[in-house]
């Protein structure tokens, strides 16, 4: 039995890895996340941008909070006070994304040899959940106003919402680049996306109130912000916790891998195939191989070498580990 766990030093930035070099392993069967690798090669920042931005964006969005509160009260909006406690989520999950991001970034450990980087997607989860439990909250009070509408002050609506819009597109825009190939960002960044476009809606319907006295149009914009929250949250949710889940990535086809391996006369067959998401950015595959006559130990490597590579170019594979069996072995038949 020969296994191979692949470093990639040329794809990675940090020294802790050469911790983990392995060779032959006797009586090693199963391998699992605890194994001793961590790849650290694709930086989260993809913008370049620094933390201190995050905190920025944190301290605009809790003033705008209190701007939007104080006003949605004292004008009796109820969009207004939607999206102002929107914005405390926007809030919240600004903090969380900042904290997880900070968590992701520490070295792997005796206890996370993977290292931290899936704190980033448990960020991510706590902040759509968020937004799920305030997008029920805004449908219940919206329909409630719905079949009870109240007058609005609309003037004192408009310039608080419009302050918002200001203050929203530009925590968009610091987010925008980061939010790329990131789920813990881009939720930060759907909160904020979500807030921008809902200060415009309660804009725009402040003034058709004002012009037309339609009073049902503030609970609808209530309505139509909660449904737009549901609608960008439940996907990205779904995303985060299938890769939490340890679920095969989408883009990957197991029977498609499988032919991957055929490919190599040296192959009789695979079991025990596992693939899985350290992160959003690297893919593991552990595999028994069992082959067609025995192998040294040389000709194992170059074989382990030879699958890495096809793996690499075909599948975007990081991270590999075979397990070879001699020919006629029956471990797929029993625990092994």
């Amino acid at each position: 039995m020969i296994e191979n766990n692949d470093q990639h030093s040329d794809e990675h930035d940090h020294d802790d890895r050469d911790e983990h070099n392995h060779d032959d392993h006797d009586g090693h069967d199963d391998h699992d996340d605890s194994d001793g690798h961590e790849h650290h090669g694709h930086s989260h920042d993809t913008s370049g941008m620094s933390d201190n931005r995050l905190l920025f964006s944190v301290v605009l969005n809790l003033l705008l909070t209190v701007v939007e509160a104080v006003v949605g009260v004292f004008s009796g909006s109820l969009a207004l006070i939607a999206d102002a406690v929107h914005n405390l989520g926007d809030v919240g999950a600004l903090i969380v994304a900042w904290v997880a991001r900070r968590i992701s970034k520490r070295q792997a450990d005796d206890r996370f040899t993977f290292g931290y980087r899936r704190a980033e997607l448990v960020g991510a989860v706590i902040n759509l959940t968020v937004l799920l439990v305030m997008a029920v909250f805004m449908t219940v009070e919206g329909i409630e106003r719905l079949l009870d509408p109240q007058p609005i002050q609309t003037t004192w609506v408009i310039i608080a919402a419009s302050v918002a819009t200001v203050i929203d597109v530009g925590t968009v825009l610091l987010l925008w680049g980061m939010s790329k190939g990131n789920l813990n960002i881009r939720a930060a960044f759907i909160h904020n996306l979500t807030d921008a476009a809902a200060s415009i809606a309660v804009i725009l319907g402040a003034f058709v109130v004002k012009m037309t006295g339609w009073l049902w149009i503030d609970p609808a914009l209530c309505l139509m912000i909660a449904a737009y929250i549901l609608v960008m949250s439940v996907p990205m949710l779904k995303h985060a916790a299938s890769i939490l889940m340890n679920h095969v990535p989408r883009r990957m086809d197991l029977d498609g891998i499988l032919a991957t391996f055929a490919e190599f006369e040296e192959v009789e067959e695979i079991h025990h195939l596992h693939v899985w998401e350290i992160d959003e950015k690297n893919v593991a595959i552990e595999a028994h191989v069992v082959l067609k006559r025995d192998f040294s130990l040389q000709e194992a490597q170059a074989l382990t070498g030879q699958l890495r590579t096809k793996l690499q170019s075909e599948w975007q594979v990081s991270h590999t580990t075979f397990e070879y069996e001699p020919p006629g072995s029956d471990c797929h038949r029993r625990i092994c």
